[in-house]
């Protein structure tokens, strides 16, 4: 028998750590290949992480809720025949009779690693007080010479008030900063000790302001997603100067050709045509032609983005969002644009994105519309500089100019509200782009083939 070790895959650009979200297979259970093991959640998208071999599941290193590096081992996987993993197995057992000297000193290496991986996955501990702690908590603690009693302390915030490596690196740079506030105060300068006391008079503004609830009222836990948006949320707009431009587009050219070719469209190509995909292609045009739309900013730095990587807000059957992106949209045609407009919305909705699904997105945009709203001043998604929310479309009656002269009419028309950081992109680049979103919805040619 040899043993495989399951490690947690790279994920992704920017993607280094997952929370595991639950073990789907347990101890003892036969494991074929590519059957998912465990599920986890990146701060971007949940995903399973699949074995690679077939085997008997042997060994977990890690709990529910526990926080992983990408390269951790997660379990150890029995399998038939020679080890797989390179020359050694689980006690680090090598065949020292077949290797040469330089042989011999990679496998000491890799010896190595494996204990200081063992280390590093040892199964988390339980305090004195029946406390739980993931193994990443603890060994922060450890290195930073926190004491259990002080660990006790600690408010958590995960799962069953479970302390989490924000609350424990919360505390940590609080405690600095305790440290040095003591420093200060033990000058005894009368300007100093005004510089000390005057926020403290001051701190009780600045609290928050506690919601209490009656014995009627039903209390519900945020998910984990949940509560990954509503940080993003508040960031953003700690980050960014948000402002707005709102302009109203006459789509009746749009709506009448999509109606008169979506049949067909589908009877060719096995693809729903919707409103969204014609959107995107308008939109990816109008930021070739505004380059200055398609960057990010970073530490007083302006960073043009080469490729235009469309993200799309998708809603989940929970309520929450998520924003898969089209790479390189500008180069899709129309029925490119629809086939990955559709296979994101599907595989959002079902849960079987993948991390690599949500990174690298240079501009998004929100469809409110979906939800019966006619406008929105949707939130920038860090580090982008905008984002554009798609109106419901409507049929109004409308001002129609003609040589002849000018008569009412009914028309197809929609708002396009665009949000943009006001730090980099001024209000005429932000109105420009937006104009040049609305010029080409309403100049669609309504004979055009696909």
């Amino acid at each position: 028998m040899a043993k495989f070790e399951l490690k947690l895959p790279k994920m992704g650009e920017s993607v280094a750590e997952a929370t595991i979200t639950s073990w789907l297979k347990e101890v003892g259970d036969t494991i074929e290949m590519d059957d998912p093991v465990l599920e986890i959640a990146t701060d971007k998208v949940d995903s399973e992480v699949p074995s690679e071999v077939d085997g008997v599941l042997v060994e977990r290193f890690f709990n529910v809720d526990d926080i992983v590096q990408v390269g951790q081992v997660l379990a150890i996987i029995e399998t038939e025949g020679e080890d797989i993993n390179a020359n050694e197995n689980l006690n680090g057992e090598e065949s020292v009779e077949v290797l040469d000297d330089n042989e011999k000193a990679a496998v000491a290496e890799l010896e190595e690693a494996v204990t200081l991986a063992k280390e590093t996955v040892t199964p988390a501990v339980v305090s004195s007080s029946d406390r739980f702690y993931s193994p990443l908590v603890k060994n922060i603690a450890k290195a930073e010479g926190i004491s259990q009693a002080e660990l006790d302390g600690i408010t958590g915030t995960g799962k069953d008030a479970r302390v989490t490596k924000n609350d424990i690196l919360d505390y940590i740079k609080n405690k600095g900063a305790g440290q040095q506030t003591s420093t200060i105060k033990s000058e005894p300068s009368a300007a100093t000790t005004k510089q000390v006391e005057q926020p403290k008079a001051e701190e009780p503004k600045a609290k928050q302001q506690v919601a209490i609830s009656s014995g009627e009222d039903e209390i519900i836990h945020m998910s984990r997603m949940g509560k990954l948006i509503a940080h993003h949320m508040v960031e953003s707009i700690k980050t960014s100067a948000h402002v707005q431009s709102f302009i109203e587009a006459d789509v009746t050219n749009v709506w009448n050709w999509r109606k008169k070719v979506k049949d067909g469209f589908m009877k060719r190509e096995g693809e729903n045509l919707t409103f969204t995909p014609i959107f995107m292609e308008a939109i990816a045009k109008a930021l070739r032609d505004f380059p200055m739309m398609n960057i990010s900013y970073q530490d007083d730095k302006i960073i043009k983005k080469k490729n235009i990587n469309l993200g799309m807000a998708a809603a989940l059957p929970d309520g929450n969002l998520i924003v898969p992106v089209i790479k390189n949209a500008d180069q899709l045609n129309l029925v490119g644009m629809t086939k990955q407009v559709n296979d994101l919305a599907n595989r959002a909705r079902i849960g079987k994105l993948k991390p690599d699904d949500t990174q690298g997105g240079t501009y998004t945009v929100t469809n409110v519309g979906t939800f019966g709203s006619i406008m929105g001043t949707p939130i920038i998604n860090q580090p982008q500089v905008g984002i554009l929310a798609l109106g419901a479309i409507r049929k109004v009656p409308a001002v129609i100019e003609t040589p002849e002269g000018d008569f009412i009419g009914i028309r197809y028309k929609m708002y396009l509200s665009h949000s943009y950081d006001h730090r980099v992109v001024n209000g005429a680049l932000g109105g420009m782009f937006v104009k040049a979103v609305t010029d080409y919805l309403e100049a669609w040619d309504v004979n055009r083939e696909i």
